[in-house]
């Protein structure tokens, strides 16, 4: 247990809603670890309160916090500088509090790449993806999936219009890259497989209920490698179906754990302590 005391220095996250999150286990195990005077906690926070929450971090001493749903493109406008990545998919996921300023980062893009290569060695040049989703997770998962060399998708949303946005986002990181749309409930089994890598960056998975389209769990093949950035109490459809076919698979909580220590590194300045973020994540 981290104990606070007047010196503590406060990170958290914000989000609507976070009591899923498991966030505050994983960065207040790495401040334990490492001895920092430092603690972590949950930022519930209602979309119409959003700039006076991200405002309220500079005035109640905060070092930075994570964002995440559904504020990470809405934050933008209140802050004070935002890095090259954060700002070219307009999805920022950590702030840091310096010098009173608010500064916007995007650590998905590097976790999400992080936690592929530890599954995928590989160079994956001209491969091609099939994404579903079309939100800040999505963006991070293509950018990711550019800079290891995919060179054709297809975007998969509920709505079509959010998905050509993120295409014309993405044209501008590389104007070679080929990129479809299609909206979720008109995925086909073609699209599934004639895809190397597939992902889900959408809620679906997250909450029992709300599952992702048996045409995607139905043509999971052996060659596939699957990658799940939702994360919940039991492996989503997609996991486990890659799993029962042997496909290589990667669970939300590898790139959790990797996002979340590059967020923790750019709070203290200190290498994370990411295999004890990772256990307290599966706890």
């Amino acid at each position: 247990m981290t104990t606070i005391a007047g010196s503590t220095r406060l990170t958290g996250i914000i989000g609507w809603p976070v009591t899923h999150s498991l966030s505050p286990a994983m960065h207040n195990a790495a401040f334990a670890a490492l001895g920092l005077d430092m603690a972590y906690v949950p930022l519930p926070v209602v979309p119409p309160g959003l700039e006076a929450a991200v405002r309220g971090l500079r005035a109640l001493g905060f070092r930075g916090a994570n964002v995440t749903m559904p504020h990470k493109a809405a934050v933008l406008p209140y802050l004070d500088h935002v890095a090259a990545d954060a700002l070219l998919i307009q999805a920022v996921n950590t702030i840091v509090v310096d010098d009173g300023a608010l500064h916007g980062y995007n650590t998905d893009i590097d976790g999400f790449v992080a936690a592929l290569r530890e599954v995928v060695a590989e160079p994956l040049n001209g491969a091609s993806g099939l994404v579903l989703g079309a939100g800040g997770a999505a963006r991070a998962a293509v950018t990711g999936l550019l800079r290891v060399g995919v060179r054709r998708f297809v975007i998969a949303n509920r709505s079509v219009a959010s998905a050509e946005e993120l295409v014309r986002l993405l044209r501008a990181l590389d104007d070679e890259a080929r990129f479809a749309v299609v909206a979720l409930d008109e995925l086909a089994a073609d699209d599934v497989r004639g895809a190397d890598i597939l992902v889900n960056a959408t809620s679906l998975g997250m909450v029992a209920p709300l599952k992702v389209p048996g045409v995607l769990v139905d043509n999971i093949r052996r060659d596939h490698i699957v990658y799940d950035v939702v994360y919940g109490q039991r492996p989503t459809m997609p996991f486990a179906r890659a799993r029962e076919t042997g496909a290589r698979a990667i669970d939300g909580l590898s790139m959790l754990a990797w996002q979340a220590a590059l967020s923790f590194e750019l709070w203290t300045g200190r290498a994370a302590p990411l295999e004890v973020m990772r256990s307290a994540a599966r706890r």
